[in-house]
């Protein structure tokens, strides 16, 4: 997909989903799951194996992250692959504002390499937090039964990465959204590494060659930062030969 139709995209943050009567004639539709799709390798794979249970709609957010017109492009391409009939992508540039990453403030620079045990320049503050909070209030609107996030615990350092936070925060949904609503958070991918990640999409037939996960460039991947370190390696750990293109 050209990179242009990304540009274009960002001036329409919106995209309308299908017309909704009444809130309440949509509650308990068990076949409607919210994918949180960010274009990357993970939310791919984790939105193949939702669409074997559910509808997906498809979610996306902006917070002028550095490769975000790369990651909408994506994000449009593998939704016109599943055939996501209803899309929202929001604007969340108060995440830039706030600061506090190398993926957000340029004045950081992305690090190369692993990062180790120790918490990366690129953790964005709280971020999924703020992600599945959208999330939460979409599929109450339109009456999900379940949101999907690519996160796995098993080679992220990251917090808001783990099993327990997403388990908390299940329990922030049940308490703070309406009775008759039942909105499970599902992390298909939580106790996976990369490889297995990779194994599960080939088998899935997930199209993995749409996905972008640098860090830092929009037109060919760098090679060098920790997310395409990690899914290089994860294609060579799987005997799969990665269909994107590296400096």
């Amino acid at each position: 997909m050209a990179l242009g139709y990304a540009v274009n995209s960002l001036t329409a943050s919106y995209v309308r989903p299908r017309l909704v009567r009444n809130l309440y004639e949509t509650r308990n539709r068990v076949n409607l799951g919210v994918a949180l799709v960010s274009g990357g390798l993970d939310s791919c794979v984790t939105a193949a194996s939702a669409a074997r249970e559910v509808e997906l709609a498809f979610l996306h957010l902006n917070y002028r992250q550095r490769t975000e017109r790369r990651e909408l492009a994506a994000f449009t391409a593998l939704a016109d692959y599943f055939g996501a009939a209803q899309r929202l992508v929001v604007d969340i540039t108060y995440m830039h504002q706030i600061g506090g990453s190398s993926l957000i403030d340029e004045r950081m620079p992305v690090p190369k390499g692993d990062h180790g045990e120790t918490l990366p320049s690129t953790y964005v503050p709280f971020r999924n937090a703020n992600l599945l909070g959208i999330a939460v209030a979409w599929a109450e609107t339109i009456g999900a039964s379940a949101i999907y996030i690519g996160a796995h615990e098993e080679e992220s350092v990251y917090p808001d990465c783990r099993g327990e936070f997403f388990r908390a925060y299940q329990q922030m949904t049940t308490l703070g959204t309406d009775p008759q609503t039942d909105i499970r958070i599902r992390a298909p991918l939580i106790d996976m590494d990369k490889a297995a990640i990779v194994r599960k999409g080939l088998k899935l037939n997930a199209p993995l060659h749409l996905t972008w996960s640098c860090y830092q460039n929009e037109n060919i991947a760098c090679g060098q930062c920790a997310s395409c370190r990690l899914r290089q390696e994860g294609f060579r750990r799987a005997g799969a030969n990665d269909p994107i293109a590296y400096t």
